[in-house]
């Protein structure tokens, strides 16, 4: 039976939920997807690294808590992470990139990927710097070199949306899409409909976990613009950065905004949206819209994501799920390995008509 050979490239809640995972269910995932997975490499800022061809023992290590020290005490085990040196040279098949990156210039994701698709190796990431700022680049050095770079955690998390796309709306002609795609975003407003101010909601979704320390990249829409940017050209066939999506974001709105909305029967949301014009271009946005309460995303609350597709056969087709959470992420790298893996076997794969 295969076994594919992971690297772990960052050790925070998405890469150590992925190693429960493998954990607790590597003999379910071979008795029903027909291949198993062993980490063999694991790399983190503040643990090191440790390779062990034979396999990371995974309850160590996750058991490893604050002050228990870090991979060193291990056999294979280092202080320094040596991302480059893991990536080049542990024995993976696929790297697993899920580290912290910078969203102007994707880094240090972007160079993990190159580094890992020049060597041959597999790549999945749940990161929308290396999609958005270096999709072509990217897809360029899987192609030479025979390897498969996935990203489907990049846009919603563990809800599928660009293979499910890909994959089913074969025959379709896509005009364009709009969605909620960040869910702190859309919990601070559903918390503003209920009476709290800006800053209190913000600070109610850190509490909770939705938001980060600094929550900029959320509610003013940064978040958002890197995901319709991968939308647009994964589904659209656009050529977009994220410069080129028009981007406002939730901080600007007041009470007084919400009360007046609701009253008139809309509601805000945060919407991230891109369209195909006559002359064949794409245009795309992230603003805030009163969208009245028959509108499909006007129903989605809390931290739920949603995407509504403009289709010419189907009309409007909404795929809603959790766009965020440690395990919902991680089911998405494990996702991507089952398409690497079906690929082997599957040689042709149905894709969306988008002109």
């Amino acid at each position: 039976m295969t076994v594919y050979n992971l690297a772990l490239i960052g050790f925070g809640g998405v890469n150590r939920a992925l190693a429960e995972i493998v954990a607790e269910r590597n003999e379910r995932l071979r008795e029903e997807l027909g291949f198993g997975l062993r980490v063999v490499a694991v790399t983190d800022l503040r643990l090191g690294s440790i390779v062990c061809a034979d396999g990371v023992d995974l309850d160590a290590i996750l058991a490893l808590g604050p002050g228990d020290g870090d991979f060193s005490q291990y056999e294979g085990g280092s202080p320094e992470p040596r991302n480059e040196w893991v990536i080049k040279n542990a024995p993976a098949d696929v790297v697993v990139e899920a580290t912290f990156t910078n969203p102007l210039d994707g880094e240090p994701a972007v160079s993990h990927c190159r580094w890992a698709l020049t060597s041959g190796r597999h790549v999945v990431t749940t990161n929308k710097g290396p999609v958005a700022l270096a999709a072509e680049e990217l897809k360029a050095l899987a192609a030479g070199s025979g390897a498969a770079f996935e990203f489907e955690g990049a846009v919603m998390s563990g809800t599928p949306v660009i293979r499910l796309v890909k994959r089913m709306f074969g025959g379709l002609e896509l005009s364009g899409f709009e969605g909620i795609l960040n869910g702190t975003s859309n919990y601070v407003l559903g918390r503003m409909e209920s009476g709290l101010d800006f800053d209190a909601a913000v600070r109610e979704a850190q509490e909770l976990g939705f938001a980060e320390a600094d929550p900029t990249a959320d509610v003013e829409g940064h978040d958002v613009r890197l995901k319709v940017a991968i939308l647009a050209n994964e589904l659209l066939g656009a050529c977009l950065s994220p410069a080129d999506v028009p981007c406002t974001g939730i901080s600007a709105l007041t009470a007084e905004d919400i009360d007046k909305a609701a009253a008139e029967g809309t509601r805000w949301k945060l919407i991230g949206s891109a369209r195909r014009e006559p002359d064949g271009s794409v245009s795309a946005q992230v603003a805030p819209h009163a969208v009245p309460l028959s509108h499909h995303l006007a129903g989605v609350s809390g931290a739920v994501n949603a995407v509504a597709f403009d289709t010419d056969l189907l009309g409007v087709v909404t795929i809603s799920g959790p766009g965020a959470g440690r395990l919902e992420t991680a089911y998405a790298l494990l996702s991507d390995i089952i398409a690497i893996h079906e690929a082997k076997t599957t040689p042709t794969t149905r894709s969306v008509l988008s002109s």
